[in-house]
């Protein structure tokens, strides 16, 4: 199996994994489920949980939009596509006003904020060049969008890392706003360029 679709099953598992993770507030409630968020959240409720809410369906549907049989089936592809699209509009809208609020002050906000914004920006950029029929630049696109997209992924393995250093959500995420996506960008264009 080559390594790059060794690559893919590994992140679409890590994305499903996170994704299933990410809905336990519907059986836990917002409390239990983020307990050292609770300042945080109750300030902008409605914008957490849509960020919650439509994050993951953004997660789990990028992931299997790059397995070549998903793309193959043309009107699967882009329903899935659309609805990846919706979920990045309203998801990376709520996430910028939930970032504006972010435990961790003025470092975490602005890494938090620019990634809402990339999101949305990069999303907006791939589905724009779909539209226009620019398949290869569509491409490139949905990489750097993806690239945002899991994010959601790797900010929970660095927390987990800053967790076992002792830190509070809090503490790491001065960090965390910057870490979660910065390295998944040059990991993009490393990919793209190479």
């Amino acid at each position: 199996m080559p390594y790059a679709r060794i690559s893919l099953i590994i992140a679409t598992v890590l994305s499903l994994l996170i994704a299933i993770g990410s809905y336990r507030f519907l059986a836990l409630g917002l409390p239990l489920s983020f307990p050292e968020m609770q300042g945080h959240i109750e300030g902008v409720r409605l914008a957490f949980l849509l960020h919650v809410s439509l994050a993951p369906v953004a997660l789990v549907i990028g992931s299997v939009q790059f397995f070549a049989s998903i793309r193959k089936r043309k009107p699967l592809h882009r329903w899935l596509g659309r609805v990846y699209g919706l979920a990045i509009l309203i998801s990376g809208s709520s996430g910028l006003v939930v970032a504006l609020n972010a435990a961790g002050g003025p470092v975490a906000q602005s890494g938090f904020a620019l990634l809402a914004i990339a999101w949305v920006f990069t999303t907006a950029n791939a589905i724009r060049h779909a539209i226009a029929r620019r398949i290869g630049k569509h491409r490139r696109w949905m990489i750097y969008s993806f690239a945002l997209t899991f994010a959601g992924v790797t900010l929970r393995l660095f927390l987990l890392a800053f967790m076992a250093a002792d830190f509070t959500y809090t503490e790491a995420s001065v960090y965390l706003a910057w870490l979660c996506w910065l390295p998944n960008l040059g990991f993009a264009w490393w990919w793209l360029h190479r």
